[in-house]
């Protein structure tokens, strides 16, 4: 008695059988341990479940004492069955009472047994319980009774998952694959949401794991693996790829992938033990996954997404599903989850719905979160493989100011969070209050605080929030969220209603800043190794002058009879600054030629964002009539820190003696050319980011619609000399060392400061 009798497809056809009947969850349990049993000559079968507490407790048994169910409870780090859950990987002994993690329970009766075959059952890579099989004599499974007893594991996986035991267990006991989860990741956004989960890339669920017919199982792979090594081939061959450089070296890793033989072995051994092509391929990367999860290697574990990709891709291509959820028809209060995205994939969802982010990577500067800002949703970062501990429509709860995620909260934690909702919902009435009241500091300076926008449904925060007017205008955002380039007449509409609801309050128009991470989707982008160091902005928008131009022309036709504020981003050199202002008069004389009434009063200035910028302040001042900070990309570009980067984005502090010193010179020599200065960057949105900047003589800020309340509040209690002194004396120490935050907290603290 050395095989399985009929062997795993014989099982799973029985297997299919006894789902299908109309029977208590206990009962189908119960059958499914008989038929694992009888198929593989076994005279015990045993299923153990992870329960929230981490332990393990046994739900059904063949062969042991059948009073032990639901009683027998073992710990995580407890016995073989214990060491199979931990380390997600197969047992095989011949004699386990020799192996030294065995023991065992006295009620369960199974100190008569020798051999043992225990195997994890996965999902997404997780483990959710332990299946085993045991005999008296000393026998070792066959790689056959393994694989049965594996290929049995997915049913119980979807068994587990679907909450079908739920019914079985006792409060506080339940599944872990239902568990409560509470996640520490890095605060984007600021806020609290409370929603269910939308994955932005969602797994296929497999319903059909028991194949029909084997070999057109087979086919279907092979088919779908062809189709999947072609695409990769196509993307490969593209002129955009083709040339070379660190992204094709990616693409080709990623390919290589796709043509292992190992695993398409793999997946068809699978298949050959009666599993569906989708099933197999959800089998093999369950089990890379848990292999690969536990490696400390960190090019392994990024290997691990490349492996992901490739499995999902796989799938949608087996079961015909699209590649992303459908963005219009978003659930109420949608909270989505992504490994990463970029600011347009974002900008695709139905705003009015989505109230929170959640990202596996994610920075605070990084282009996603300034869009998850501008749009008043909570958002966190670096929570490493959270896409798989949710399913689509879980309970969820984000709170952006923390960094605090809740997975499938339980009641009192959610009546926890409803509360502090509503106490944010009166501290905002308390921001309100002072929407009318003028931002003086308590010594009499007055701050000019100015909005962040970049799409109509900004334009109500003007008068919500009382702001003094737009600071930063980001027109690319148009361009983002639409389906063709946007013509000169549409520019033209978004322009004037802009003007329209500031009133007679400024607007900073910006030019067009794409490039990098802010793809356009109708616009072929060339493929670059450092993209936010590449062909961006103005460097884009002098290289192709006819797409300024028409930018321009309608923000002068938008202006008619009226103030227009013009900037240019990223500008590195006096040239270019001058090259892209020749455009405006040429854009003036050709309006003048055709009659075009013109702006009353144009202004016009520049973005310092590139640090060469900083060795040519005299120059600049004396041609702009304006200038603004973009902190975001100056501070990258200070430390040579990719902001999009999790690994070295909150590297350097934005509030250190290098940074504060570069902006201490920037306003020092506005004042001194009698030129204003404003500040755009997320550096101002937060209240001791913003004490720092009036410290250095800042007194125009342009912020995030949420971040203007908490900012105005707190200035309104600063003494802006003081603060001052503390603040640059700091930076005329020669101590490389001081910490300006740490100090600026304790001065705030001792000033009750909120910050």
């Amino acid at each position: 008695m050395r095989g399985a009798l009929g062997g795993p497809r014989v099982l799973l056809r029985r297997l299919r059988e006894v789902m299908a009947e109309p029977v208590s969850a206990q009962e189908r349990l119960d059958k499914i341990v008989v038929l694992i049993a009888a198929n593989m000559v076994a005279e015990v079968c045993s299923v153990y479940v992870l329960r929230v507490d981490g332990t393990l407790e046994l739900y059904a048994t063949e062969g042991l004492n059948r009073d032990a169910v639901h009683q027998t409870v073992i710990d995580a780090d407890e016995g073989l069955v214990g060491l199979v859950a931990r380390e997600a990987t197969p047992i095989n002994l011949s004699d386990a009472q020799t192996h030294p993690a065995f023991s065992f329970r006295p009620e369960t009766g199974e100190e008569t047994y020798h051999s043992f075959l225990g195997v994890p059952i996965l999902r997404a890579g997780n483990t959710l319980g332990v299946p085993v099989v045991q005999n008296r004599a000393h026998r070792t499974y066959s790689e056959e009774e393994m694989e049965a007893l594996q290929t049995t594991a997915m049913v119980l996986a979807e068994m587990i998952a679907s909450g079908e035991l739920s019914a079985l267990a006792r409060p506080g006991a339940e599944p872990a694959v239902r568990s409560q989860l509470h996640l520490k990741g890095l605060g984007l956004s600021d806020g609290i949401a409370l929603g269910h989960v939308v994955l932005h890339e969602p797994r296929v669920v497999i319903t059909n794991f028991i194949a029909d017919d084997v070999q057109k199982e087979v086919a279907r792979l092979d088919s779908a693996v062809e189709t999947l090594r072609s695409d990769l081939d196509d993307m490969l061959t593209r002129g955009d790829v083709a040339d070379g450089g660190e992204h094709r070296e990616v693409l080709e890793t990623f390919r290589m992938f796709a043509y292992d033989r190992g695993w398409l072995h793999r997946m068809r051994e699978a298949v050959m033990t009666g599993l569906t092509a989708e099933a197999s391929v959800e089998r093999v990367q369950s089990d890379t996954r848990a292999r690969m999860v536990r490696q400390t290697d960190p090019y392994l574990r990024e290997r691990l997404h490349d492996l992901d990709d490739l499995a999902n891709r796989l799938m949608r291509q087996l079961v015909g599903q699209d590649h992303a959820p459908a963005k219009e028809n978003l659930p109420e209060n949608a909270i989505l989850v992504a490994r990463t995205m970029g600011p347009a994939a974002l900008l695709d969802y139905d705003r009015s719905r989505l109230r929170g982010l959640i990202l596996e990577e994610g920075a605070p500067t990084s282009h996603v979160t300034i869009v998850a800002r501008a749009l008043g949703i909570a958002a966190v970062g670096q929570l490493e493989n959270v896409v798989s501990m949710v399913d689509q429509g879980d309970a969820i709860i984000v709170e952006g100011s923390t960094g605090d995620v809740h997975i499938r909260p339980a009641i009192d934690i959610e009546r926890a969070y409803a509360e502090k909702v509503r106490f944010r919902a009166r501290r905002q009435a308390q921001y309100r209050a002072l929407r009318e009241k003028p931002c003086i500091t308590r010594d009499g300076a007055e701050i000019t605080l100015l909005l962040n926008a970049g799409l109509f449904v900004d334009l109500p925060h003007i008068n919500e929030t009382g702001a003094a007017g737009i600071g930063l205008f980001r027109t690319e955002l148009q361009f983002m969220v639409a389906a063709a380039f946007p013509r000169t007449s549409e520019q033209l509409k978004l322009y004037k209603d802009v003007l329209n609801a500031a009133g007679d309050r400024p607007v900073t128009f910006r030019t067009l800043d794409i490039g990098g991470d802010k793809v356009l989707p109708y616009m072929r982008m060339v493929e670059e190794e450092n993209p936010a160091l590449g062909w961006r902005a103005i460097r884009l928008g002098l290289d192709r002058p006819g797409l300024l131009r028409s930018q321009i022309r309608a923000l002068l036709r938008a202006a008619s009879g009226r103030r227009l504020k013009l900037m240019f981003p990223m500008v590195s050199t006096i040239d270019e600054y001058d090259s892209a202002k020749e455009l405006v008069e040429f854009e003036l004389t050709h309006l003048r030629k055709h009659n075009h009434t013109l702006p009353e009063r144009i202004e016009i200035g520049a973005m310092v964002e590139v640090p060469a910028l900083l060795f040519q302040l005299d120059e600049l001042f004396s041609r702009v009539d304006f200038l603004s900070v973009g902190s975001n990309d100056l501070v990258q570009f200070l430390y040579a820190a990719d902001r999009g980067n999790s690994l070295v984005a909150d590297r350097f502090d934005p509030l250190s003696v290098p940074v504060l010193r570069a902006l201490r010179d920037i306003i020092d020599k506005g004042r001194e050319h009698g030129k204003p200065v404003t500040l755009c960057g997320e550096m101002g949105a937060t209240p001791l980011g913003a004490l720092a900047l009036v410290a250095l003589g800042y007194r125009n800020l342009s912020v995030s619609p949420s971040a203007l309340g908490p900012v105005k509040a707190m200035l309104l209690e600063t003494n802006a000399g003081e603060v001052g002194q503390l603040v640059r004396g700091l930076l005329s120490k020669s101590a490389p060392r001081v910490s300006v935050r740490e100090q600026l907290a304790a001065y705030a603290a001792a000033e009750g400061l909120q910050i």
